[in-house]
């Protein structure tokens, strides 16, 4: 059982918007779909040299509970800090979710 007390941290999890705008042209950005409570655990980190520039990305793990409809092309959103959803892992007893998430810096 997931208890309460584990999930600590206030996510939005965001889905990409679609849609036009005033103009007619394809609108890009990001929408709320829903503030949820979370386990964020960063589990790595590496830091790279990419076209002569120093970069890092940090992978982690996010636990919801049990939610249909969340997918790979979502982004969570912690404070300021965006998590690209890379994998999601539902549990076999349908009580939470496991995202895979980076942050690239």
């Amino acid at each position: 059982m997931l208890a309460a007390g584990q999930l600590r941290n206030q996510i939005k999890l965001q889905a990409p918007a679609s849609g036009e705008d005033a103009l007619g042209q394809p609108s890009v950005g990001w929408i709320d779909v829903v503030t949820l409570s979370a386990n964020i655990r960063h589990m790595s980190g590496a830091e790279a040299i990419r076209a002569g520039a120093t970069g890092s990305t940090v992978k982690a793990s996010i636990r919801i509970r049990w939610r249909e409809g969340v997918t790979a092309a979502m982004r969570v959103l912690y404070g300021s800090t965006v998590y690209k959803i890379t994998a999601v892992l539902p549990d076999g007893g349908r009580e939470f979710v496991d995202l895979v998430c980076e942050v690239e810096s």
